[in-house]
C-alpha cells in the first residue's frame, strides 16, 4: 500500500485537477532551495549515522511532541531533555512505540503529511505507523540509518538540495561551517546571522552575551559606538561562512529610528538591566532599522519574524528551556510599527527586508498592500503554526490581489527536522499548483504564464530573494 493519494492537496473539480497536476509535474522534481532554516550544521560537518528514529523524528521536532505533550504525554517519557539534566527517557523504542501507539493525534494535520512523506519516500515504507507496527517501523527505519545512503550529506544530495541556510547565534564560533568548508565536500551549507542573543534587553544573559561579543570582535561593546561596530565586524565574519541574510525574531513588528543619544541612552540602561518593558522593546524596535541599515552596506538580506509569544509556558520554560513547543502567535500591527524602518530605507531599491507573520488577519489589510508599494519590503510564505496546506492557500489568497506573485519570496521550510524538508516543499508546490491551476481555469490567468509562475513560486523566487 501507499502511505499518500498522488493527487493529494490537487482541486476535487475534475478539470481543474487535471491543470494542477500538469503544473506541478513541471515543478516537482525541482531542486531544493533551503534559505532559512535550524538544521544542526553539525549533522553536515561529521557526516554521521542518525542516531535512532526517535532521536531523528520525535524528541527534536517541537511539531510532533507539542501534540502528544497535549494529550498528557510527558516530555521526559519523549527524550527531550530537561535543563537541570534529569532523568528521561534514553531508549529510542520506548520512545518510538509511545508515539506510534498515538499516531492517530497527527490524522489531518500537517504533521502528519510531513512524516507519511519522509516514511513512505525517504525510507521505502509501505505500512501504516500504529501501535501495532511501532517494532517492525522502528527496525526498518533503524536499519535504514545504519547504510551509507542515510549519512546526512548522502540525504542532502538524495533530497536535491541545492543550497541550506542554518541559523546561528553572533556568539557561535561558527566550528561546524568550518569544518564543512574544509572538508572538501560540495554540498552548499551557509550560515544566518541571527542576533537576538545581543539585542534583545529581555534575553537571558543579555549584558555577559554583550560583553562576550566584545571579546569575540575586539570592540568595546560597552560603548554604544563599539557595539555597533562589532555587528559589522560579526556580519562581515558570518558572510565569510556564506550567510546571505540575517534573521530577527522579536516579540513585535515594531521599529524605531531614534537620535543616536536616544539610543545609547537604552543601550546603557539595558546592559544595566535597569530597561522598563516599554524601553526593551524600543530598543529592540531601534536595533531592527539599525539592522536594515547595515544590510545596506554589506548587502544581507533582512528577515523579521515577529509576532510569537515565546515560552508561553513558564513551568515548561524552567524544566525543558526554549522552543519546546509553548511559542503562540499573537496579534501584530504593521502598518504603525514598520513605518520607522520604512521611512528610513524602505525606498531603497537594493535592500530586501522579508516579513514574515503569524497573525493572518494582517495579510490582505496590511502586508500585501505594504510590500505592494515599498520596493524594499518583501513578504515570507506562510509561517510556523500556517506552513500547512490551508494556511498557504490563505497566504496566496488573501496576498495576491495586492501584491502579486513577484512581491513574494517563494517557499522557505525553516525547519530542524531534516527529514521534512523534501516533504514541506512538495506540499508548497502542490498547494501553489492547485492556486494557479483555479487562476487558469476561472480566467484570471493564462495557462502558459501559470507554469512560468509554478517555477517561480518552486525555486527562482527564493534563490533570487536571498541572493543564493
Amino acid at each position: 500500500m501507499t502511505l499518500l493519494a498522488s493527487d493529494r492537496l490537487f482541486p476535487v473539480e475534475p478539470q481543474t485537477r487535471g491543470i494542477a497536476r500538469e503544473l506541478y509535474q513541471t515543478v516537482a522534481d525541482k531542486p531544493i532551495i533551503s534559505p532559512h532554516g535550524h538544521t544542526d550544521p553539525r549533522w553536515y560537518a561529521e557526516n554521521k549515522p542518525f542516531p535512532d528514529p526517535a532521536q531523528l523524528f520525535i524528541t527534536p521536532d517541537h511539531y510532533v511532541f507539542r501534540m502528544l505533550f497535549s494529550q498528557g504525554i510527558s516530555l521526559e517519557s519523549l527524550g527531550v531533555p530537561r535543563s537541570d539534566g534529569g532523568a528521561t527517557e534514553t531508549d529510542g523504542r520506548k520512545i518510538w512505540r509511545l508515539f506510534a501507539e498515538n499516531y492517530h493525534l497527527f490524522r489531518g494535520t500537517p504533521s502528519r503529511l510531513w512524516l507519511d512523506h519522509a516514511f513512505q519516500d525517504v525510507f521505502g515504507m509501505t505500512m501504516p505507523v500504529s501501535k501495532a507496527t511501532a517494532d517492525q517501523t522502528y527496525d526498518h527505519i533503524a536499519e535504514c540509518l545504519a547504510k551509507p545512503e542515510f549519512l546526512p550529506r548522502a540525504l542532502f544530495e538524495r533530497f536535491n538540495i541545492e543550497a541550506i541556510a542554518t541559523t546561528e547565534s553572533p556568539l557561535d564560533d561558527l566550528g561546524w561551517h568550518r569544518m564543512i568548508r574544509e572538508s572538501g565536500w560540495t554540498g552548499k551549507v551557509v550560515t544566518a546571522y541571527r542576533p537576538d542573543a545581543v539585542v534583545d534587553p529581555d534575553f537571558e544573559g543579555f549584558a555577559g552575551n554583550v560583553e562576550k561579543f566584545g571579546a569575540l570582535t575586539g570592540e568595546n561593546t560597552g560603548d554604544w559606538e563599539g557595539y555597533l561596530r562589532a555587528h559589522r565586524v560579526r556580519r562581515a565574519y558570518f558572510k565569510e561562512f556564506g550567510a546571505t541574510s540575517t534573521d530577527h525574531g522579536h516579540p513585535t513588528a515594531r521599529t524605531e529610528n531614534l537620535p543616536s543619544e536616544d539610543a545609547a541612552s537604552l543601550f546603557s540602561k539595558a546592559l544595566k538591566g535597569t530597561c522598563s518593558a516599554e524601553e526593551a522593546d524600543a530598543f529592540r524596535g531601534h536595533m531592527l532599522t539599525e539592522m536594515a541599515r547595515m544590510s545596506l552596506e554589506d548587502g544581507l538580506v533582512m528577515q523579521i519574524h515577529p509576532g510569537s509569544h515565546r515560552n508561553h509556558s513558564a513551568p515548561v520554560m524552567a524544566a525543558f528551556g526554549r522552543d519546546k513547543g509553548f511559542d503562540i502567535p499573537t496579534r501584530t500591527d504593521y502598518v504603525r510599527a514598520l513605518k520607522p524602518l520604512l521611512d528610513a530605507v524602505g525606498l531603497e531599491r537594493d535592500l530586501t527586508v522579508i516579513v514574515f507573520t503569524l497573525d493572518e488577519t494582517s495579510y490582505a489589510r496590511e502586508l500585501a498592500p505594504l510590500a505592494g508599494a515599498y520596493p524594499a519590503l518583501k513578504l515570507g510564505p506562510a509561517w510556523w503554526f500556517h506552513d500547512s496546506p490551508e494556511g498557504m492557500r490563505r497566504f496566496r489568497e488573501m496576498t495576491t490581489e495586492t501584491a502579486g506573485f513577484y512581491n513574494t519570496v517563494g517557499f522557505n521550510d525553516d525547519t530542524r527536522a531534516f527529514c521534512s524538508i523534501p516533504a514541506r516543499h512538495d506540499v508548497a508546490r502542490r498547494v501553489d499548483c492547485a492556486f494557479l491551476a483555479t487562476l487558469v481555469a476561472t480566467g484570471r490567468l493564462a495557462e502558459e504564464d501559470a507554469y512560468e509562475v509554478a517555477n517561480d513560486l518552486a525555486y527562482r523566487l527564493a534563490k533570487q530573494a536571498y541572493r543564493l
